[in-house]
């Protein structure tokens, strides 16, 4: 008697086991490996040209940057330029979504007030090499134009870029940006149109210095005849980007800065400049 209670204790415990077991079993089959999001640059921005990467949703970033008028070449008079005037930028970005952020930012040159939405499109981490790509749009409107309504016509811009990055390796980041800009001559009479190709790379020494090159082909015009190159290093710390500058170009906001510039590549033209972003999240 003892034996056949046993047993049928038995045949009921077991398949209640079993069953406890499975909801355990199909919770773990589920969850699959942790997905690192892929980074080729560490901030949205290169020197000017744009970067793939994007803020997350809700995150904010201020930027100040400085392009010193004087060439360095003008020496201890001028303390190398350092004594200024400066084209001044200032900007703000907002993460709308983690792959979306509209940047809003200002400049002193033709007080160029500038808006453009920038969207991050696909991203990949195949064979040893981070890729992502991401589109960007923006519209300018400068009101710093003497003899001519703020909001007439002529004072407007429009662009658009097409941004691809890679990595390569564990230190090489790569990028190229082509570009199509409206009317990057605001003083001429006549609208124009403008394309170049944006190209820059920058090699993370450490996780916290890194040395940057960049490089914009425009298509030579009055008073912008040159293309403009920027070198330089960044560190990062604690949601800050510090980057200290050397280029021929004192023009930042894209509306401008894709045009070309007025001055050569060459050392007597050779300016300085910086650009400091800090992160916000609240």
């Amino acid at each position: 008697m003892r034996r056949q209670t046993v047993g049928a204790v038995g045949a009921l415990l077991v398949p209640l086991a079993i069953s406890a077991q499975e909801p355990t079993a199909q919770w773990q089959r589920r969850t699959g490996p942790t997905q690192v999001p892929v980074t080729v640059f560490h901030s949205p921005q290169s020197a000017n040209l744009p970067t793939a990467e994007t803020l997350r949703g809700g995150e904010f970033q201020f930027e100040i940057s400085h392009r010193f008028v004087p060439p360095i070449s003008n020496g201890a008079d001028d303390l190398w330029g350092l004594d200024g005037p400066v084209v001044n930028r200032l900007g703000l970005a907002y993460g709308l979504v983690d792959r979306a952020m509209l940047t809003f930012q200002r400049s002193n040159l033709d007080d160029n007030w500038d808006l453009n939405l920038k969207i991050r499109v696909y991203e990949a981490n195949a064979a040893g090499l981070r890729f992502m790509t991401a589109a960007l749009a923006g519209a300018a409107l400068n009101t710093g134009l003497p003899d001519r309504d703020t909001f007439a016509s002529r004072n407007f811009q429009y662009y658009g870029m097409l941004v691809v990055n890679a990595m390569v390796g564990e230190h090489l980041a790569l990028g190229v940006a082509p570009a199509y800009l409206q009317n990057p001559l605001v003083e001429a009479d006549s609208t124009d149109h403008a394309f170049s190709v944006g190209l820059y790379g920058q090699v993370y020494v450490t996780t916290q210095l890194s040395f940057l090159a960049e490089w914009n082909l425009s298509q030579a015009r009055e008073t912008l005849e040159h293309d403009a190159v920027t070198f330089g290093f960044e560190l990062e710390t604690g949601g800050h980007f510090f980057k200290l500058l050397l280029t021929n170009s004192t023009r930042m906001n894209p509306a401008q800065f894709l045009g070309g510039t007025p001055y050569q590549l060459k050392p007597e033209e050779w300016r300085l400049g910086f650009n400091i972003t800090r992160l916000l999240r609240f």
